[in-house]
C-alpha cells in the first residue's frame, strides 16, 4: 500500500522531467489511489494535475516543496543570507488549498531572495488545513540529524507539531543508500519517530518517471545551471534513483518500515480537496441603488443604442425602421447574456473601455466581440454589427459553456495606464497579469542538449536547422521532423552524435523552460486573488503575475481579459495629438468620412507602411491589385491574407474587377457571401454555410470549426461525413455538390479570421490609412517616434517619408523635443520632420530635459553664446553629440563648432559664472568677448555622414549611395526591401540577386575545415541585410569586405536560417570614381558589373504570394505573327494581373499594355513557346 507524496513535475523548472499526463497515467498503471504534486516553491501545474487526476479516478493531493527561511523573511539576516530548508507542504481540504496558495504567494512576494522563501510565522498564520512532511535531506530536521544534533531535531519536531497539530505532521523518510547523508537518515529518522511518537512516511522525491530517464533529468539540470554534463563539482541527482518508483520497488525499499508505506494512504485519507472548477465569478461592479447588474446593463444598452442611432440616422423614418430591427436583435442578445449571468462581465469590460475613451487611449477589439450589438451599444466595440451582418452566435450562443472573450487591443505606450486604473478600481490584491510558460520546442531542445553534451555549436546548429518549422498553430516535434525531413533522418541513422542528441532531446522536448509575463493577459477577482490562484513576481518586469496560466485561470472561474499593446495604435494616438498641435484639430476617429478618396488612393498605391494590418510587401502587392474602394474590401484582404484563405485572394480580385464572374456555391449562400463577391472569406462563412446547408446548430458549427482547426484525421473524417450527409438531407444537394463546397470551406476554419475580427481590424486599418493620407507629416512623425528604438524601422520610415515627399531633417535644439517633431517651418508648402533629441547617442536625459524646458520657459536660443549660457548641464560628450548630429547647425557649420568644443566649454563656463555673479567684472566680460571660434585646417574634410551614422544610427543629410540612385535600374540592381520582408516559403530560396550597398558590419568565423568565412551586414538605400561570404570568395576579395566599403555583388537568397539572407558569389568594390564612370555609361577596368550581356537583366524575384504585375521581356524586333499569337494567348488567360512588355534594345523600355491575365504555369509555358523563357 503506497502512494507517492513527494513528486516534481516539469513545473519544477529545469529540474523535474515528468509531464503531468504521463505522471497520472503511471500512477493509474500502478493502481495508486492518490498522488501528490509538490513542485519547487510553486504551484504552476496544480489545476492541470487536479483535473487529470479526477479524470483518471485518482485522488489529487496538492502541495509544493517550500523553501523555509531560518529567519523571519523581513529580518535583515533574511535579506543577506541565501540559506533555506526544504519542507513538503500538502493541502488537506479547501481551507488548506487556500492557505497553500497564500503561503506560496508570500514566498515570492515577501520572502524572495534567490528562492521564494516562507518562514514559520507565515506557517503559523496559515497553518489550517495543511499537512507538513519534514522534507528531504535538505529539510531542517534532517539537517539537524545529519549534523549530529538529536536534541535540536527533537525541539524542531515539537515546534512543527505545535504549528499544524500532532496529526498533521510526519517525518519524511527516503531510501537512497548510495548517498551518505541518506544512509545516516535511514537509521536516525526511525529512531526519532519512535522517541517522539511521530509517524513516518516514505517518499522517493520523484523527479522523473523511470530510471532510464535519469540522464535526461540530469541534462535539464545542466541546462538550468549552464553546465556541461561532464563538468565536475556540479549539482546532480545521478548518484541515486529519484524516479517514480513502483509500489513493488517501494515495498522492497521499506520492507522494515511497512508503516511508512501505509502512512501514505493515511495521509491520502486525511486529504479531501474539492475545487469547484468552471464556476464563473465576476468582480464586484458599481451598480446604482435599486438596480441589479441585469437592469443596469439593460439601461446602459438602451441609452447607448439610442445615442448611436440618433447620431447616424439620415432621416427619422430610417431611424424608426432601424429601431425595430435593432431592438429585436438587442432583446435576443440580452436574453442570452442574462440567462447565463454574464451581465457583470459586460459591465466590467465597458467600464475599462470607457475609461480608455475618456482618457483618449485608443482601443479596439479582437475576435468575435464585434458581433455583439450589446457590446456596440455600451461602447466596448466600434463596429456596428448590423452594418457588417455579423452573427452574435459566433461570439455567444445558448450552447456555449463558458463566458465569451472580449479581447482588447490598446496603444502599447499607454497600456500601463489602463492596468493601473483597473488595479485602483477593483483592488490591488484582486488584479494581476497572467503568467505564460516557454517550453523546450524541438529546435531549442536540440541546441540545449547538444551544448550540455559538449558537442560543437556548429553541429547543434546544423541539426536544428534540419528540423522543419511547424505550421501555424501546430508545433513541430522531433518525431514528426524525422518523418518529414529525409536529410534529418539520414543524419540520425548514420551519425552517432546526431542520434545521441536527438534521442536525449526527445526526452526533454516539451518541458517548461521558463515562466514569463503573458503579452496581454489580465485577471480580475471578486476577492483577493490568492483565494483562486497563487501569485508571484515576474523577474524581468517586476509585475505581480498569477502562477496559473490562462487556461488554469479560466478553470478557476476568474474573469480573464486580454489587453494587448499594439504599436500601430500608439502611432495613431500620437498622430492625433500632433495634429491637434499643428492643425488645431481634434480628430474624431469614430466619425471619419467613410469613403475618403485620398485614403483609398494611398492603399491602391501601396503606401502602407504603418497602416494597421496592411503593411508588408506581400499584402501590399495584393492591395495594389485590388485597389480597394470600400471598407468591405479592406475587411476581406485582412481576413484572406492568411495560410489557406490566401489562395482565394486572386479570385476575389478578379470578381471585384469583373462582376460577371460572381457566382455562389449555392443560392442559399448569396445573402451571406454577397459583400465578398461570392468568395468564402471569413470563418463565419464556413459556420453559416454548415448551418444553412447542412442543418447544423451553432453548437455543432463550433465543433466543426474546432475539428478542422485541430486537423485530427479521425475528427476531420467524422465532420466531413456529417456535413455531406447534412447537405444532402437538409438542402437536397447531390453528394458531389456537397463535396465541392466542403473543399471550399476546409481551408478557412483552421486559419480564417472571424468576420467580427475582420470588421474591427478593418476599421482601425481605415483610420490609420486616413490619417496617413490626409495628415502624412504628422502620421510619419508619430510613426518614427514610436519606432525610435528600432533603427531598421526608422530607416524604413525615412524611406517612406521620401516616397511621400516629406523631408526628414537632423535634430535642432531650437525646434525638436524628445521624439520626432513636425517642423514649424514649411518647405515646398509642406512641413518637414525633425529627429528627436532622444535619438542622439551619448546625450543624457538631464541635458535633453534642460534644453527643452529652458526653451519653453525663455524662448528659442538666439545664438551660440545664448545657448552656452542657458544650458548649464553641457559637457564635452554632450556637446560633441549635439554638434556631430547636426542639432546645433543653426549656430554655425558643424566642422567649425566641432573644432571648437574645448573653446565652447570654456566660454560656457565664463558666461555662466558671469550670469551667476552679483557683480560682473570688466575683465570677465572682456575675456568672454575675446573667446573666438577658430577655423579648422583648410585642407581638412569633415565627416558629416559618418558622424550622422554614429550619433543618429542613420544617414540624414544624404546617403553615401545617393550618387548611384539614378543608375540602379541600368545596373539591374535589386533593392533589399524587395525581398527582405517576404514570407520564408514564398519561393525566394536560391533566387539570384544583384545588390549595391555599403558594408556596415562584419564578423569572421572559422569553418570546420579551419578556413575563414564572414557574416557581413550590407546596407542599401532601402534597408539592411546579412550576407554570407564563404572562404573561396573571401580569399579572393578580402579588401571588399571592409566597413564603409561600397560594393556591388551578385549572389543567391537563402532562407535556411528562417530569415532571409544572401550568399555572395561575386563582388566588386566601387568608389566615387566608379560612380562618375557609371553616370557616363563607362565600365571601370576589370569590373564586369556593367558588361552588356543577355544575362545582364535585373534578377526577377517571385511575386509570391502575390500576382502583382506580369512582365514579358521582348527582343527589339518580333514578327507580327508572334505578336498576334502572344496577344491571343494573353486574352485567353484574362484575369486581374496587368501585363507589361519590357522591350530591350539600346535602352530598356517598359510598356504597359491594356491586357490583364490570370497567372498560371500553362500561361507561362504558352508564352515561352512563342518568345522563349523570358
Amino acid at each position: 500500500m503506497f502512494s507517492h507524496l513527494h513528486v516534481h513535475s516539469h513545473y519544477s523548472l529545469l529540474d523535474g522531467l515528468i509531464k503531468i499526463p504521463d505522471l497520472v497515467q503511471k500512477a493509474s498503471d500502478e493502481k495508486m489511489p492518490a498522488i501528490a504534486l509538490t513542485d519547487h516553491g510553486a504551484m504552476y501545474g496544480a489545476i492541470e494535475f487536479y483535473k487529470a487526476c479526477r479524470a483518471a479516478g485518482i485522488k489529487p493531493i496538492l502541495g509544493f516543496e517550500a523553501y523555509l527561511s531560518p529567519f523571519p523573511v523581513d529580518s535583515p539576516a533574511a535579506k543577506t543570507q541565501r540559506s533555506n530548508f526544504h519542507l513538503t507542504v500538502l493541502a488537506k481540504d479547501l481551507t488548506g488549498y487556500k492557505n497553500l496558495m497564500k503561503l506560496c504567494s508570500l514566498g515570492w512576494l515577501a520572502g524572495f531572495y534567490y528562492r521564494p522563501r516562507i518562514d514559520k510565522l507565515m506557517l503559523k498564520k496559515y497553518h489550517q488545513g495543511l499537512i507538513l512532511l519534514s522534507g528531504c535531506a535538505s529539510g531542517e530536521i534532517p539537517q539537524a540529524l545529519i549534523k549530529n544534533q538529536p536534541d535540536r531535531a527533537r525541539e524542531l519536531v515539537a515546534e512543527y507539531r505545535s504549528l499544524v497539530g500532532d496529526e498533521n505532521f510526519y517525518l519524511e523518510i527516503q531510501d537512497h543508500p548510495e548517498i551518505a547523508d541518506y544512509q545516516k537518515l535511514r537509521q536516525a529518522l526511525p529512531e526519532l519517530a519512535q522517541k517522539m511518537n511521530v509517524p513516518l512516511v516514505a517518499t522517493n522525491d520523484a523527479h522523473y518517471l523511470n530510471i532510464a530517464d535519469k540522464t535526461a533529468q540530469d541534462a535539464l539540470v545542466c541546462i538550468q545551471l549552464n553546465k556541461k554534463m561532464n563538468d565536475a563539482n556540479r549539482l546532480t541527482l545521478t548518484a541515486s534513483n529519484y524516479h517514480f518508483a513502483s509500489v513493488q520497488e517501494m515495498t522492497v525499499k521499506f520492507a522494515d518500515l511497512p508503516e511508512a508505506l501505509s502512512n501514505t494512504h493515511r495521509i491520502a485519507d486525511q486529504c479531501d480537496l474539492e475545487i469547484e472548477l468552471n464556476k464563473w465569478v465576476f468582480p464586484s461592479v458599481e451598480i446604482p441603488a435599486g438596480e441589479t447588474a441585469k437592469s443596469h446593463l439593460q439601461n446602459l444598452v438602451n441609452q447607448g443604442l439610442q445615442e448611436k442611432l440618433v447620431a447616424r440616422a439620415d432621416a427619422a423614418t430610417e431611424a424608426d425602421t432601424n429601431q425595430a430591427q435593432y431592438q429585436t436583435r438587442l432583446d435576443y442578445e440580452l436574453d442570452i447574456i442574462n440567462r447565463k449571468g454574464y451581465a457583470p462581465y459586460f459591465l466590467v469590460v465597458a467600464d475599462i473601455v470607457n475609461f480608455a475613451k475618456n482618457h483618449t487611449i485608443i482601443t479596439t477589439t479582437r475576435g468575435s466581440a464585434a458581433g455583439s450589438l450589446v457590446s456596440y451599444a455600451i461602447g466596448i466595440t466600434t463596429a456596428d454589427p448590423m452594418d457588417y451582418n455579423l452573427p452574435f452566435e459566433r461570439f455567444l450562443n445558448p450552447y456555449r459553456p463558458s463566458p465569451p472573450d472580449i479581447d482588447l487591443d490598446i496603444e502599447d505606450a499607454r497600456r500601463g495606464e489602463l492596468i493601473n486604473y483597473v488595479r485602483e478600481k477593483y483592488g490591488e490584491d484582486r488584479v494581476a497579469q497572467i503568467i505564460t510558460f516557454g517550453t523546450l520546442l524541438a529546435r531549442a531542445a536540440v541546441r540545449d542538449v547538444g551544448r550540455v553534451l559538449g558537442h560543437p555549436y556548429s553541429l547543434c546548429d546544423k541539426i536544428s536547422k534540419l528540423i522543419p518549422i511547424g505550421s501555424q498553430g501546430f508545433k513541430m516535434s522531433l518525431h514528426r521532423a524525422l518523418e518529414e525531413n529525409p536529410n534529418l533522418k539520414q543524419a540520425y541513422e548514420e551519425n552517432e552524435d546526431v542520434k545521441q542528441i536527438i534521442d536525449l532531446a526527445k526526452q526533454i522536448e516539451g518541458c517548461v523552460r521558463h515562466a514569463s509575463l503573458h503579452a496581454a493577459g489580465l485577471v480580475i477577482a471578486p476577492t483577493a486573488l490568492t483565494d483562486f490562484t497563487p501569485l508571484q513576481r515576474d523577474s524581468k518586469q517586476g509585475e505581480i503575475t498569477t502562477q496559473y496560466d490562462m487556461h488554469a485561470i479560466e478553470d478557476a472561474g476568474l474573469l480573464k481579459m486580454d489587453l494587448l499593446g499594439i504599436t500601430n495604435l500608439s502611432i495613431l494616438g500620437l498622430a492625433r495629438k500632433i495634429i491637434a498641435r499643428t492643425a488645431g484639430l481634434e480628430l474624431d476617429l469614430q466619425h471619419l468620412p467613410p469613403n475618403d478618396a485620398k485614403t483609398y488612393q494611398l492603399l491602391a498605391e501601396g503606401k502602407t507602411m504603418g497602416v494597421f494590418q496592411l503593411a508588408g510587401s506581400g499584402i501590399t502587392r495584393y492591395l495594389k491589385e485590388l485597389a480597394p474602394s470600400n471598407i468591405f474590401d479592406i475587411m476581406a484582404i485582412i481576413s484572406l491574407y492568411r495560410p489557406g484563405p490566401i489562395d482565394s485572394i486572386p479570385e476575389y480580385i478578379r470578381r471585384k474587377h469583373n462582376p460577371e464572374l460572381i457566382t455562389y456555391p449555392h443560392p442559399k449562400l448569396e445573402n451571406i457571401l454577397k459583400l465578398s463577391y461570392g468568395v468564402i472569406t471569413y470563418q463565419d462563412d464556413v459556420l453559416v454555410t454548415a448551418i444553412e446547408l447542412a442543418g447544423y446548430d451553432w453548437s455543432e458549427a463550433d465543433k466543426l470549426r474546432k475539428a478542422i482547426g485541430k486537423k485530427i484525421p479521425r475528427e476531420m473524417a467524422a465532420q466531413k461525413n456529417k456535413f455531406l450527409t447534412g447537405c444532402v438531407e437538409h438542402s437536397g444537394l447531390e453528394r458531389f455538390e456537397a463535396e465541392k463546397i466542403w473543399k471550399l470551406i476546409e481551408p478557412f476554419a483552421a486559419y480564417g479570421f472571424n468576420k467580427a475580427h475582420g470588421s474591427s481590424y478593418a476599421l482601425v486599418a481605415y483610420q490609420t490609412a486616413y490619417v496617413k493620407a490626409n495628415y502624412p507629416v504628422e502620421f510619419m512623425a508619430a510613426l518614427l517616434t514610436c519606432e525610435a528604438g528600432n533603427l531598421e524601422k526608422v530607416a524604413e520610415g525615412m524611406s517612406e517619408c521620401a516616397n511621400l515627399g516629406i523631408k526628414v531633417l537632423p535634430p535642432d535644439v531650437n525646434e525638436c523635443f524628445g521624439g520626432f517633431t513636425v517642423s514649424k517651418k514649411k518647405r515646398n508648402h509642406q512641413h518637414s520632420i525633425r529627429f528627436g533629441l532622444r535619438a542622439i547617442k551619448n546625450l543624457g536625459n538631464n541635458i535633453i530635459e534642460q534644453i527643452i524646458n529652458e526653451r519653453k520657459l525663455n524662448g528659442p536660443y538666439q545664438n551660440l553664446t545664448d545657448f552656452l549660457t542657458r544650458v548649464t548641464s553641457n559637457n564635452k560628450k554632450s556637446l560633441e553629440a549635439l554638434v556631430r548630429s547636426g542639432a546645433m547647425d543653426s549656430f554655425g557649420p558643424r566642422a567649425l563648432l566641432d573644432h571648437n568644443i574645448e573653446n565652447m566649454l570654456a566660454l560656457g563656463k565664463v558666461l555662466r559664472d558671469n550670469s551667476n555673479s552679483s557683480q560682473e567684472s570688466l575683465f570677465s566680460l572682456t575675456q568672454a568677448r575675446q573667446v573666438a571660434l577658430k577655423n579648422p585646417p583648410p585642407d581638412s574634410v569633415y565627416p558629416i555622414l559618418p558622424y550622422e551614422k554614429e550619433y543618429l544610427g542613420l544617414y540624414i543629410s544624404a546617403h553615401p549611395l545617393d550618387k548611384f540612385k539614378p543608375h540602379l535600374e541600368r545596373l539591374a540592381i535589386n533593392q533589399i526591401v524587395d525581398f527582405k520582408n517576404s514570407q520564408i516559403n514564398s519561393g525566394l530560396d536560391k533566387k539570384a540577386v544583384k545588390l549595391l550597398g555599403i558594408v556596415t558590419a562584419t564578423k569572421s568565423i572559422k569553418t570546420k575545415s579551419n578556413e575563414q568565412m564572414m557574416f557581413v551586414t550590407l546596407e542599401d538605400l532601402s534597408g539592411t541585410l546579412e550576407l554570407l561570404v564563404f572562404p573561396r570568395l573571401l580569399k579572393s576579395s578580402a579588401s571588399a569586405w571592409q566597413v564603409d566599403q561600397q560594393i556591388i555583388l551578385e549572389g543567391s537568397i537563402t532562407t535556411k536560417d528562417d530569415e532571409i539572407k544572401v550568399i555572395a558569389s561575386k563582388v566588386w568594390p566601387i568608389t566615387d570614381d566608379d560612380a562618375k564612370k557609371i553616370a557616363t555609361g563607362q565600365a571601370s577596368e576589370g569590373k564586369s558589373y556593367l558588361t552588356k550581356t543577355p544575362g545582364n537583366k535585373k534578377p526577377a524575384l517571385p511575386e509570391t504570394p502575390s500576382f502583382g504585375e506580369y512582365y514579358i521581356a521582348l527582343p527589339a524586333k518580333l514578327s507580327k505573327v508572334k505578336l498576334n499569337s502572344l496577344k491571343s494567348i494573353l486574352k485567353a488567360h484574362s484575369g486581374p494581373t496587368p501585363v507589361y512588355l519590357r522591350v530591350e534594345a539600346d535602352r530598356v523600355k517598359i510598356l504597359k499594355t491594356t491586357l490583364s491575365v490570370t497567372m498560371s504555369p500553362d500561361l507561362e509555358r504558352a508564352v515561352a513557346e512563342i518568345i522563349g523563357n523570358s
